[in-house]
């Protein structure tokens, strides 16, 4: 089969592998569609260490392709998403309630990062009764695909925020991530949510979104402008969509005491993130700072998919490109550089 593949860092490329086997447990996918991230692009710089001839992708949806002799609830030809964590589900973590950090910390995380991810003709799903859902009939793959990690990601970081009902929320950065961020904080019953955006394809779609203000961080003192907004108050809880230590700061900085600053970003620079002692009550001003990996599993999925399928939210206006798997490299090195505008590119596999 084909996969795209990182070589090593800083380089990619198509290569011809075998076709995985399957487990007892495990299922093989066919992709239809996938998206790219740049968390891929983080991980070909070199992020996670080298990697030699690892197949890339974790966000994609297609047809099962075989199932294994134990697996109950899939069969071959159902229409499914996989999550970009794909958690040992028997692990001590994912008992305790952390699936995503199952193996060690970030160890859901498995495609593209200690095994073969989805850009391939084949992918490898383990625990497939545990990791795969079943994509409704009404819901297009286009869509669907963006239940992976998109949403997921997103909807977690505006659920570990814990807005109160009608409470303020700011979120740093409209990425795809933070545009979920902001979907997911209107959901959880955001009264007021202020966007932080200077690119103004991205300031367009927050609004589209749900948010309510849009504070461009190169034309005004973010912290003040939010504070401004917020009577001085502050915001009852801050997303960080980015991952930077400055971010961070600005979080902390614009959260009311008691409140929470959840992060979905990642930080994948310095060997510190800072915390800005003062506005942090010097420690002890019950700000709680929460972080999370994307959920994964059927469960979480399947609910996703349900947001889909009753019309709440259409995730497809951010695929601003559509590739087929031939020009795979081309939309690589496009997101690198977020060229053409570029938030999110869409492979189809069947192009």
């Amino acid at each position: 089969m084909k996969a795209f593949v990182m070589l090593n860092i800083g380089q990619v490329g198509v290569v011809e592998k075998d076709r995985p086997t399957c487990g007892p447990l495990d299922a093989i996918l066919r992709p239809t569609k996938g998206l790219i991230c740049t968390s891929d692009v983080h991980t070909v710089h070199g992020a996670v260490g080298e990697r030699e001839n690892l197949t890339l992708g974790h966000e994609a949806v297609g047809v099962v392709e075989e199932v294994g002799a134990l697996v109950a609830n899939f069969k071959q030809g159902d229409r499914v998403a996989v999550g970009a964590i794909t958690p040992d589900w028997g692990s001590d973590a994912a008992q305790g309630g952390h699936s995503s950090q199952s193996g060690g910390a970030l160890g859901g995380w498995k495609f593209a990062n200690i095994k073969d991810g989805t850009f391939a003709e084949y992918v490898h799903v383990n625990e497939a009764d545990a990791n795969l859902a079943l994509i409704p009939k009404g819901v297009p793959d286009e869509s669907a695909v963006y239940v992976c990690d998109m949403m997921s990601t997103g909807f977690m970081a505006a659920e570990n925020a814990k807005i109160p009902i009608g409470g303020n929320v700011v979120v740093f950065a409209q990425g795809p991530v933070g545009l979920m961020c902001t979907v997911g904080a209107r959901l959880q019953g955001a009264g007021f949510v202020i966007a932080v955006e200077s690119v103004p394809k991205r300031q367009e779609l927050a609004r589209h979104f749900g948010a309510d203000e849009v504070v461009d961080f190169t034309k005004v003192d973010v912290v003040e402008r939010i504070l401004e907004l917020t009577n001085g108050e502050g915001v009852d809880a801050a997303i960080d969509a980015l991952g930077t230590s400055q971010v961070l700061q600005q979080c902390v900085k614009v959260t009311k005491p008691g409140g929470m600053i959840s992060n979905a970003g990642y930080h994948g620079d310095g060997e510190f993130v800072e915390i800005p002692r003062v506005e942090w009550g010097v420690g002890m001003a019950e700000k709680d700072i929460a972080t999370g990996l994307c959920p994964g599993g059927h469960l979480r999925l399947s609910r996703l998919l349900r947001l889909l399928e009753t019309g709440r939210i259409d995730p497809t206006p951010m695929t601003t490109h559509t590739f087929g798997f031939d020009e795979i490299e081309k939309a690589f090195r496009m997101m690198e550089k977020k060229e053409d505008g570029m938030i999110k590119p869409m492979i189809d596999f069947e192009a």
